[in-house]
């Protein structure tokens, strides 16, 4: 694979699919706390699944407007590399979950029309990361992992922001090289793209997505 070129496999939650991520070449894997998610996982799972990753690969942690609490208790319990913010959180709390935690903090930014990428700026002056993400549909019980593409000529000419970024949304096997040539991506995520069934993981998408990616 390129070595300008990341991928994220997120929502991941059983042992046989990470290793399929890690072994295809995912530089990162993520692990959803929440409960409204297909994907969410309890604090014994997510232990088990990250010990077993392999230096290199970054353990994030995905959580949606999560109290201190709730943070302290996946902080305190699973090993980790970064915290993914897919909720509402203004930069204050992204600051303030920086500090608290001394983890960095990827933010995730949804995406509709060109009025949406001023987000990208104001977040980029507090967050180590952003993760560039389809806006969920009005009434949607999830933030993200909606199998939802947002228009990518938004982002064209765009790919040099202050900070790195991570395109998501809708991607799959078959449409990564297109969104990768439109925006000039140099990470992407993918969780439901390499699905089944909500929150079922499949090793054969996996290795697709991760060779679609490699070809570039």
């Amino acid at each position: 694979m390129p070595s300008d070129i990341s991928v994220k496999i997120c929502g991941l939650s059983e042992p046989a699919h990470v290793d399929a991520a890690v072994e295809a070449g995912a530089r990162y894997v993520g692990f959803v706390f929440f409960p409204k998610s297909p994907r969410h996982l309890d604090l014994r799972r997510a232990i088990d699944l990250a010990v077993g990753v392999p230096g290199g690969v970054a353990k994030v942690a995905l959580t949606v407007n999560a109290s201190d609490a709730e943070l302290d208790a996946i902080v305190d319990s699973v090993p980790l590399d970064m915290l993914q913010l897919h909720g509402k959180e203004t930069p204050g709390r992204v600051t303030e979950i920086k500090t608290r935690y001394g983890l960095p903090v990827m933010k995730a930014i949804g995406i509709a029309e060109a009025s949406d990428l001023a987000q990208i700026d104001l977040y980029s002056d507090v967050a180590d990361q952003l993760l560039i993400d389809a806006k969920p549909p009005r009434g949607a019980e999830l933030p993200g992992g909606n199998g939802l593409a947002f228009d990518w000529r938004l982002l064209a000419g765009r790919k040099y922001w202050r900070k790195p970024w991570m395109l998501a949304g809708g991607l799959t096997p078959e449409n990564v090289a297109e969104a990768i040539h439109l925006t000039g991506a140099r990470q992407v995520d993918v969780s439901s793209g390499v699905e089944t069934a909500p929150g079922i993981k499949d090793s054969g998408l996996i290795q697709a997505f991760l060779a679609a990616v490699k070809a570039e």
